[in-house]
Parts: C-alpha cells; sequence; structure tokens
C-alpha cells in the first residue's frame, strides 16, 4: 500500500507518505490473500480492482472498524458493498464500516 500512495505527482506523494509514516503497516499474509482472491473470484470486483480487494481483506482480517475511501467505483459503493459484507459473513470475518471520509464528518445539524 505504501507503492500506491508513492504514485503520482511527486509532492502529493511525499505528502501522502509523510502522513502515513507514523502508522503502523497492517501485516500481509496467506489469510488475507485467501479474502481477497475469494472477493474475486465471486466476481464482485472487476480483474483491475484486485488491490482494492486487498484493502478490503486487510481491514477484514486485522478487524479494523473503519475503511475510509474515496474509491466509490469499487469500495465504498452502495451495490457493491452488500456483495462483499457477504463474502466476509461467509468466511467468518470481520465486517468493516466502509465509506468515504465526508460520511465520517461531525454535522452540527443533526
Amino acid at each position: 500500500m505504501i507503492d500506491e500512495a508513492s504514485d503520482g505527482v511527486p509532492y502529493l506523494a511525499k505528502e501522502r507518505l509523510n502522513a502515513l509514516e507514523d502508522l503502523p503497516l497492517l501485516e500481509l499474509n496467506p489469510a488475507v490473500d485467501s479474502i481477497a482472491e475469494e472477493i474475486m473470484t465471486r466476481s464482485i470486483l472487476p480483474p483491475k480492482a484486485q488491490l482494492d480487494a486487498l484493502h478490503i481483506a486487510l481491514v477484514a482480517y486485522h478487524r479494523i472498524d473503519y475503511l475510509l475511501t474515496w474509491n466509490c467505483k469499487h469500495i465504498a459503493n452502495a451495490r457493491i458493498l452488500p456483495k462483499i459484507h457477504q463474502v466476509l459473513n461467509d468466511l467468518g470475518c470481520w465486517i468493516p464500516i466502509i465509506c468515504t471520509p465526508e460520511e465520517m464528518l461531525d454535522d452540527e445539524n443533526y
């Protein structure tokens, strides 16, 4: 995932890497790969979205409460999320809350 953060415009990549500097890295292991593979096997995500499946698998395996993403095409997508939840449920995995950062903001108007 560090590779992904370091892609793109160099000064923006540097800002992303600086923001991630003190965060612990989640361990990749065969169980994470298995969860991601099951998401892909069920054709929930297109073949080009294997990295997105890995992001979901990492947070599910490591029991992370939230996955914040701006990827509304493959991850924070109301049509895809129920299918992701079904896979994780079938595998007995933790089901994280997957949403955009905007959805996490406090709205004092409530």
